[in-house]
């Protein structure tokens, strides 16, 4: 049964995406209402989405916590619940083998700022955390503070290609230059690795030769506004359920994978 939700929001840019859902909100698409607006981006656009219409927002500088970091790294407060090799353990950022102070920082840096983010978005309860163009990678120790039930997550985020194909931070721009034919975007759960969660749902266009960049650009973003607000609603509608499944080949390996399952529409 469908049930009033808190969305939190997470951006760094434009807010094209967190405007789709409060749209949708407001028109009685999603049963929900966006709570707050945060970002890593004093400069971010899409701050004044939310503050236009009284939903509060907050910045946490990263990039100054970065600095800082390189600066003087003992001048900075790590949480105490900050717990390294745990991190390392659960992480898909980095290889095994890859050089540790590298992660080291990395880790340190995120969980620093991560706590932060946490501070702001305490006084706004939530059901929901929609990631609407926030250009860092959540940690861990984010994570796990976020999603208090594993088996169901309530961190969503949409990327700008078909994945598993072309994660990262240019999605467009790797669909186009890699001569795709079929482009797409891409809602999924976060996990501990970039782009690696389970998939909710996935829209796709068609790439021609006379299409540029910016073209496809503009066909890609029409279905991101489509397809988050979809996924939100179906949020919203208690419809998602997060199943391990395992398939066995015929030579008798088997392939265990985590699927979004969306469960059937029931009467109010």
């Amino acid at each position: 049964m469908s049930h009033t939700i808190r969305i939190g929001a997470l951006l760094s840019g434009s807010g094209t995406n967190l405007q789709a859902i409060i749209d949708s909100c407001n028109s009685g698409k999603i049963n929900g209402s966006v709570v707050f607006v945060g970002s890593d981006n004093v400069n971010a656009p899409g701050l004044d989405r939310g503050k236009k219409i009284g939903i509060p927002t907050f910045v946490v500088d990263y990039e100054s916590i970065i600095r800082r970091y390189k600066d003087s790294p003992d001048e900075l407060i790590i949480p105490n619940d900050f717990d390294l090799d745990d991190i390392l353990s659960k992480q898909n950022f980095f290889p095994e083998g890859a050089d540790i102070n590298r992660a080291k920082a990395f880790f340190i840096t995120r969980a620093i700022a991560e706590a932060k983010v946490l501070d702001k978005m305490r006084p706004y309860p939530f059901d929901l955390l929609v990631l609407a163009g926030f250009m860092r990678n959540l940690t861990p120790y984010f994570i796990d503070k976020v999603n208090r039930n594993p088996d169901n997550p309530c961190i969503m985020n949409i990327h700008p290609s078909l994945l598993p194909a072309f994660p990262g931070v240019d999605g467009y721009g790797d669909t186009f230059r890699y001569g795709c034919k079929i482009g797409g975007c891409t809602v999924h759960f976060v996990d501990y690795g970039e782009d690696t969660g389970p998939i909710i749902g996935q829209n796709a266009y068609e790439i021609t030769e006379e299409d540029t960049l910016e073209s496809i650009k503009a066909k890609g973003l029409n279905l991101e506004w489509e397809l988050y607000s979809e996924c939100v609603r179906l949020f919203a509608q208690g419809r998602l359920r997060t199943v391990k499944m395992s398939y066995t080949l015929k030579g008798g390996q088997k392939i265990l994978r985590t699927v979004v399952k969306v469960l059937p529409s029931q009467k109010e």
